[in-house]
This record gives structure tokens, sequence and C-alpha cells, in this order.
């Protein structure tokens, strides 16, 4: 179980922490060929939503890799589950019929806060 969820874990953190380490430093400009949705929403909310996924991609790994606040790593993947509920939503209302990420994501998430609990 614990190799399992290193793996799934690192796969997770690396491109949540890519995702949002771009939206947080990124002009508008810069994001919109990646990302259509950036047109028509304000810039501290996709700020804030990419600071989100980075700290849950630092709260999936720090915790259980250090032993301090091991559950940190349950609600990590539990608000990163919770950002994926509403992506989709954001998407198909911009036009952006693309969703099976937000989806896999979701459902990624999901798993990993399954795995997680082998910490508590």
């Amino acid at each position: 179980m614990n190799l399992a969820y290193w793996a799934v874990v690192g796969l997770l953190a690396l491109f949540y922490l890519y995702g949002g380490g771009v939206r947080v430093v990124r002009s508008r400009e810069q994001l919109r060929p990646m990302m259509a949705w950036v047109d028509t929403t304000p810039m501290p909310a996709v700020r804030a939503i990419g600071t989100i996924e980075v700290l849950g991609s630092i709260g999936l790994i720090l915790p259980p890799l250090t032993g301090v606040a091991p559950r940190l790593a349950l609600a990590a993947a539990i608000g990163l589950a919770v950002l994926q509920i509403g992506a989709p939503r954001v998407h198909l209302s911009r036009g952006d019929r693309q969703v099976a990420l937000d989806i896999t994501l979701f459902l990624v998430a999901d798993d990993t806060a399954w795995l997680a609990t082998t910490w508590l």
C-alpha cells in the first residue's frame, strides 16, 4: 500500500505542482493558449486556484515524508478532489468540452485520499 501511495501521489503532485505553478506565475496572455477559461475568469481567482494546487501537491508529499501531521495528506487529497468537482462545470460553461482530464484527476485524487488513510 505504501508503494502504491507514493506512485500515485508522485504523479499527482507533479501534475498539480506544475499546473498550479504555471497559474501563479504566468500572465493571462501566456495562459490563454493552454487554458481558454482564463479569458473570463478574474486573475486573482486564477492565481488562487494555482496556489491551492501548489499547496495541495506539497500537502500530499511532505506530511507523510516527514511524519509530521500525516493527516494533512488526507486533507490535501480531499481538497484536490473537491477542486476537481468544480472544474468540469467551469470548463463546460466556458465552452471547453474536454473534461476527461478533470474527471480523471478527480478519480486519482479520490483514490489518493483512500490511500492516504494508511498514514492515519
